[in-house]
């Protein structure tokens, strides 16, 4: 950018550079142009002055009359000014001085040498001037001052001509650098928006665009290291954020898996001691009280072994909801069904599930159908519910739905917030909708 700057600062400064010089050569010119105009009009004007020297005399000579006399006296009355003002102007080149010098000396001798006497001797005697040789003195002294006065005219005109060249060939050359200065500084603006583009518009657009996916839960994206300066410093900034992230999120997830796995295992355990110990222990000592009580033993007995049947019962009862046999034993389909049948409510159960599930999927979709027909007949004050799993591709979807009231908060309550743990430590999603006086239906997806 630096670099680019700079470039465009010296195209355009050099620019204003030629124009400023052009300028003052255009000035300078004009100002020589007018000072040849002013020449040209004062030598032009000192040449009419000497013909109507010049005329005025002969007419008079030819005729002895005053009036014609009229041109030389007004003629002769502004040379004195004219060649002074002439010689003025030409005072800056020794060469066109010498001339306009010469030209007044002439034009001094002309008329006081011969014009001045001539006409004295007119009045005299007219006809003594009227010869050939005095004409063609007359004549051959105009001539000279002439030739002197046209040498001056031609060398202004030389001037001229040469000063009008160098102003358009100034002019060219300011046309030329405006032009030069005009298409260089677009193309260097052009170059250097295709840079800024390329260099920090595109990357900045795809680092956001990435930031976006990254904010949309794409963890693996990744920024291409293809800038330079701080774009690149951004892009690895931006993938190493990215990169913690993702090592975070898996690391979240392991440990969320490790969590549910401990905690279906420890439910196990617990339902195999309950049910390889206790329950076993309680059935041993409930035969031996019918035992006694087969032999004659008092009617106490009948109270304690329907106690221990009791109790049995409730074991077993506590053992299901711990972590049912059924599911381990049968899968998801025979587990949903037995949920259905134990419910208060009617309850149409439809699965399509061909093949057993990855454990933690099958205890994850049991837990929900049961915590979901459980809110239903306990909160919902529904009339029935209906359970559909089925597998769609290569991901488990499971819906519970009932015709309660609705209005059903998950943070509210602690079975869907933990509901909700158990599915997400699985990568899965759990939805809840439930509108006010329109049921509730519970939708998870869990990917296998």
């Amino acid at each position: 950018m630096a670099v680019a700057s700079g470039l465009l600062m010296v195209l355009v400064g050099s620019g204003f550079v030629v124009l400023l010089v052009s300028v003052q050569g255009l000035r300078g010119s004009e100002h020589e142009a007018q000072h040849t105009s002013a020449v040209l009009t004062s030598a032009h004007q000192v040449e009419r002055l000497v013909n109507d020297l010049a005329t005025g005399q002969q007419d008079y000579v030819i005729t002895g009359q005053q009036k014609f006399l009229a041109p030389w006296e007004q003629a002769a009355a502004q040379l004195p000014q004219q060649t002074a003002a002439l010689q003025q102007l030409v005072a800056g080149s020794p060469d066109e001085l010498s001339r306009a010098q010469a030209a007044g000396r002439s034009i001094t001798s002309y008329l006081q040498d011969y014009s001045l006497p001539q006409i004295q001797t007119v009045r005299q005697d007219p006809d003594s001037t009227r010869t050939e040789a005095a004409i063609s003195e007359g004549t051959r002294r105009v001539a000279a001052i002439r030739s002197v006065l046209d040498a001056l005219i031609s060398r202004e005109q030389q001037l001229s001509t040469t000063e009008q060249r160098q102003s358009d060939a100034i002019a060219d050359r300011s046309l030329v650098a405006a032009m030069a200065g005009l298409a260089g500084s677009v193309v260097l603006v052009l170059g250097f928006t295709v840079y800024l583009t390329r260099a920090i518009v595109r990357p900045v657009r795809v680092t956001a665009e990435m930031a976006n996916r990254l904010a949309a839960g794409d963890l693996a994206v990744r920024v291409p290291e293809t800038g330079v300066g701080e774009i690149r410093t951004l892009e690895r900034t931006f993938n190493t954020m990215a990169a913690s992230l993702g090592t975070a999120s898996a690391d979240l997830a392991a440990s969320r898996a490790r969590i549910v796995r401990s905690s279906d295992e420890t439910r196990r355990r617990i339902e195999r001691d309950l049910h390889d110990g206790i329950q076993q222990r309680l059935v041993s000592l409930a035969l031996d009280v019918r035992a006694l009580q087969a032999d004659g033993a008092t009617a106490e007995l009948d109270g304690v072994a329907n106690g221990l049947a009791a109790t049995l019962d409730e074991l077993r009862e506590i053992a299901r909801g711990i972590h049912p046999a059924i599911l381990t034993q049968g899968g998801i389909e025979p587990a949903v069904r037995m949920l259905a049948r134990r419910s208060k409510l009617p309850v149409e159960v439809a699965v399509d599930v061909p093949a057993r599930l990855p454990a933690p999927v099958e205890a994850a979709a049991y837990y929900v159908v049961c915590e979901a027909l459980s809110n239903a007949a306990k909160h919902a004050d529904a009339s029935g519910a209906i359970v559909d799993v089925r597998i769609v591709g290569n991901v488990l979807r499971l819906s519970v739905q009932d015709d309660g009231r609705g209005g059903a908060d998950p943070a509210r309550g602690s079975g869907l917030v933990g509901l909700d743990d158990r599915i997400a430590a699985l990568d899965g999603t759990l939805k809840v909708e439930s509108p006010s006086g329109k049921g509730t239906t519970l939708t998870v997806t869990v990917p296998l």
